[in-house]
């Protein structure tokens, strides 16, 4: 009797097991990833790159189009450092996208069927190693915090000792740290901060990121059935090919979020 009264005084928040939180978004991830053919989008990526006190030596940018092609989303470059593209520029974008629908129209039922599977296939794969993330970690429930207006849990993650990685990209994870906030609502990822706390090597060490390099990613709710991502920002210095020092700071902004239709016109956003 005595347990049942003490259950009944537990806030929601205290029986919120972080474990599942994790699990229901990782899930839900999946969803989203596979479901983001069915958008066009604008994005824009900013590369500053830092000298050894941190301070920007260089910027650098690119702006693109996403647009649906038969299935399959196709990049259309429309800006350059922050600038239109020059009409030359933007002539010989244009040429090359009308080249691609004139090959993509060429196709046979049959053959346009095994392509978009082929690449639906590897999306899926692109994300696999994220159903590892609930057994890699340990997590503990901090708190609460209201983002854009929704309310989060925040989930503080840690690489769980002795785990061991099934999935080659999911061997970072024992040398990540960081926080998660969740919409309460909806169970989906809204924030994520993460830095690393040891060496991650790549392609038999040719790439390295050092300790204390950090990531945000941001997502946002769309057309009231999807959350996709909005900002990425990472940070941190490291080699490329043993010998080359790099420290950047790279962003990654998504915005103009739209349902693709078949009888869309492919259009440019300038």
């Amino acid at each position: 009797m005595w347990l049942l009264v003490f259950l009944s005084l537990l806030t929601p928040d205290a029986a919120v097991d972080p474990r599942e939180m994790i699990r229901k978004c990782v899930e839900l991830d999946q969803s989203n990833w596979l479901r983001m053919k069915d958008y066009t989008w604008v994005a824009r990526e900013t590369t500053r790159h830092l000298d050894a006190n941190g301070k920007v030596k260089s910027v650098e940018g690119e702006g693109w189009e996403t647009v649906i092609l038969y299935g399959m989303p196709y990049r259309k470059t429309i800006e350059r450092n922050g600038e239109p593209l020059a009409a030359d520029r933007l002539r010989k974008e244009q040429e090359k996208l009308d080249r691609t629908v004139a090959e993509l129209e060429r196709e046979t039922p049959r053959q346009r069927e095994t392509r978009v599977a082929a690449y639906q296939k590897e999306r899926a794969k692109d994300r696999e190693f994220l159903k590892e993330l609930p057994d890699a970690f340990d997590f503990r429930l901090e708190g609460d915090a209201k983002i854009d207006g929704r309310e989060t849990w925040i989930v503080a993650a840690s690489p769980k000792p002795g785990y061991r990685a099934k999935h080659g990209d999911a061997k970072a994870f024992s040398k990540i740290e960081g926080r998660i906030w969740i919409d309460k609502a909806e169970f989906q990822w809204v924030r994520i901060e993460a830095k690393t706390i040891d060496t991650i090597s790549w392609g038999l060490c040719l790439a390295r990121l050092n300790p204390g390099a950090s990531l945000v990613f941001e997502q946002t709710r769309v057309n009231d059935e999807i959350w996709l991502p909005k900002r990425e920002l990472v940070s941190g210095s490291g080699r490329l090919a043993v010998v080359k020092k790099v420290t950047e700071e790279q962003e990654i902004d998504w915005t103009n979020y739209r349902k693709f239709k078949v009888d869309s016109n492919i259009v440019s956003t300038r």
